[in-house]
């Protein structure tokens, strides 16, 4: 796993192939068009549970397509357009992260006792490491902190991937967040034992009806939540969300090797023989989830459908 996080992962899939596109000659547009369209296409197939990449590709494929068809444009400018395209897709994940960071830490306070400061739990990494900057849960959190408004955060590790032992945890030191790290086999007693004011995590893909996949972990984490009160909260980019899937039992789950189980770095910590199963993702049902954190504002589960229909 050479790139992780679902706004990454279309990112720097695009930015790859702009990368070469650049290099390349190419006879005419339509061959230029058709080669855009093959390669978005086997990048789309890479990861198949994160949206991101496929509705990057599929707004591309329409623009390489518009590009073609335009006889005023010459190659060389639709080649220069559609890169141009590609690099804008880094600067608005920032502002939209910045936008999902500022609505989810009104969310987030509007629940909060008094003017005292709150504690929040996050899972998996959704920050500058898995976006082009700032975050989704992340930058719900980085913008608590701003505000001053932000006690302490924990963050879960992460198994088997490790990923918020490894590269949550280093964001919230480099930013010099107070934070403490848990294993993902603690959440029901932190939140027993530490006054959790609301949850935030990230999504890799939000269906119409609001069931959400993300990181697996985040379906157990949102249970514990219900049982103990605590908010729950999705903070995913609009390109997060697939409004053409009715629901999550419709959504695919990538499953990962038997390694990243069994081993830590080369170390084998499993009983060799064991089986293994290991699908990177869970699906969270819409009701465990109190709000959906969007750049263009903050939607209950159930109103997704009409609301994001008008504003997208």
């Amino acid at each position: 796993m050479q790139v992780r996080g679902a706004p990454a992962i279309a990112i720097v899939g695009c930015l790859s192939l702009a990368v070469e596109l650049q290099k390349e000659i190419f006879e005419d547009k339509q061959n230029l068009r058709q080669e855009i369209e093959g390669k978005l296409n086997y990048l789309v197939s890479s990861r198949p549970t994160a949206v991101n990449m496929k509705m990057a590709a599929d707004d591309l494929i329409l623009l390489a397509n518009s590009l073609a068809e335009d006889k005023i444009i010459s190659l060389s400018d639709m080649k220069a357009k559609f890169i141009s395209a590609i690099e804008a897709m880094m600067l608005k994940d920032i502002s939209d992260n910045k936008a999902i960071g500022e609505f989810g830490a009104k969310a987030i306070l509007s629940h909060a006792t008094g003017d005292v400061p709150v504690r929040v739990l996050t899972h998996c990494n959704t920050g500058s490491l898995a976006t082009a900057g700032y975050g989704t849960a992340l930058g719900v959190i980085r913008s608590l902190f701003a505000l001053k408004k932000l006690e302490h955060v924990y963050c879960t590790e992460t198994r088997p991937y490790n990923q918020g032992a490894r590269l949550t945890a280093y964001e919230l030191v480099h930013d010099k967040i107070p934070s403490t790290l848990i294993v993902d086999s603690m959440v029901a007693a932190l939140m027993r034992s530490k006054n959790i004011s609301a949850v935030v995590v990230g999504a890799d893909r939000v269906v119409a009806n609001g069931d959400t996949a993300n990181k697996i972990g985040t379906y157990q984490i949102a249970v514990l939540a219900k049982h103990h009160g605590v908010p729950f909260y999705v903070a995913a980019p609009c390109t997060s969300i697939d409004l053409k899937i009715p629901s999550g039992d419709h959504i695919v789950i990538e499953e990962r090797p038997d390694r990243e189980m069994t081993h830590v770095g080369e170390h084998r910590i499993a009983a060799p023989g064991i089986s293994c199963w290991n699908p990177a993702f869970d699906v969270t049902p819409a009701e465990l989830i109190e709000g959906i954190i969007t750049e263009k504002g903050i939607f209950r589960p159930s109103e997704l459908m009409d609301r994001l229909n008008i504003n997208m």
